[in-house]
């Protein structure tokens, strides 16, 4: 393919003389001819150029004002441009690289340098579009390993979070069901993206702990005794332990690492682990500091663990379960409107009340085995 040479020049005898002196060039470069500044750009806006050779002194639109039009279009942003000057005009030369000139050729031009200039900057042109293709590839190539990355991250979360009901099969879709409902919470409340993101990925692991529970207690049908509900009261901080800390086979890979990967063996801050941790430790807070592992009130609760136990909470009253039935919707709303303020946040609740209509349309899509959901009372 022949290569695109646009000269911009207001005196006709100029661009003759250019078309005569590169003819010998014509199996070469392709050359096209513009008498102003608004022909140029009309050229432009159709064909796309290697290289622009422009004067500056023009009637109307000037090089200069080209120069910065060429280069504040990103179609044309890239393409080098040589500015012809005269031999004094030294502020106007220093203006025109300001304005990103990739060259400058001085008038009357000589035919070798000007050739030379043209081969230079068509040589340029050829490797910005090289690297742009090969920047497009690697692009490409990052944002799918980004998308695995992500893809994994979700099925290991899930995993995760499926792992503390793999014994307790009645639980069925719980952990899909209250992913999905602090999703619809937050994005009601109006939550930025990126915590929307995070508490989607992290609730699930809200009760990661219960592996650390007994099976006498934890598939228990009946009603624990005190000493019974401290133990599984401990599955909140096990399951912050085993979200924030190191564990003794993690550093048992690093032992035998290369000494190379010694930076590697810091545990970095990781938000999705800090957030999912939070919600493990705090999802059984209450804002009147009733609640457990640590008596905390309302200011003190991160906002995640104030929606994961609003959601934790109305899905499991809607639940059937080994030990009790499954409340009709307007039972399971009545109980948890009884103790807004004393034991939900009333900012997460006010997210709920507004999400309740996608909250029954992820009831409906994911419903355990046992049964389809929150019994809606008969009107």
């Amino acid at each position: 393919m022949k290569a695109r040479i646009l000269f911009v020049d207001d005196e006709a005898n100029v661009l003759e003389g250019l078309r005569r002196s590169l003819r010998a060039y014509s199996e070469t470069w392709e050359l096209s001819f513009a008498g102003s500044a608004e022909e140029a750009l009309g050229k432009l806006a159709t064909i796309g150029f290697d290289t622009i050779v422009s004067d500056i002194w023009m009637p109307g639109k000037d090089g200069f004002t080209l120069l910065e039009e060429i280069r504040s279009q990103p179609r044309t942003q890239d393409i080098p441009v040589i500015i012809l000057t005269g031999r004094q005009e030294r502020d106007l030369k220093r203006r025109a690289l300001d304005l990103g000139a990739t060259d400058l050729l001085n008038k009357p031009i000589e035919r070798e340098d000007l050739i030379a200039r043209l081969r230079s900057t068509l040589r340029l042109k050829v490797y910005q579009d090289e690297l742009r293709v090969q920047n497009a590839i690697l692009d490409q190539k990052v944002w799918k390993r980004t998308q695995e990355l992500a893809a994994s991250r979700l099925e290991i979360v899930w995993c995760l979070g499926k792992a503390a009901e793999f014994r307790d099969e009645g639980t069925g879709n719980h952990i899909v069901r209250v992913g999905c409902y602090c999703r619809a919470i937050a994005e009601a409340l109006g939550m930025p993206k990126d915590f929307v993101e995070l508490l989607f990925l992290a609730s699930p692991l809200h009760d990661i702990g219960k592996i650390g529970i007994p099976d006498h207690i934890l598939l228990k049908p009946g009603k624990l005794t005190r000493q019974e509900r401290q133990i599984m009261q401990t599955h909140c901080a096990i399951g912050a332990r085993i979200l924030r800390e190191d564990s003794k086979t993690r550093m048992l890979f690093y032992a035998w690492q290369p000494r190379e990967s010694d930076g590697l063996k810091k545990r970095e801050y990781n938000p999705l682990l800090e957030m999912a941790a939070n919600i493990a430790l705090m999802h059984h807070e209450r804002c009147d500091g009733t609640g457990y592992p640590q008596g905390l009130t309302t200011a003190a609760i991160p906002l995640e663990a104030s929606i994961v136990a609003l959601a934790d909470v109305y899905d499991a009253l809607c639940s059937e379960r080994p030990y009790k039935r499954a409340y009709p919707e307007s039972q399971a709303l009545d109980i948890i409107r009884a103790t807004v303020g004393r034991q939900f946040d009333p900012f997460a609740y006010s997210g709920f009340e507004r999400a309740l209509d996608m909250i029954r349309d992820i009831q409906a899509q994911f419903p355990d085995r046992m049964q389809s959901g929150c019994r809606k009372a008969a009107a």
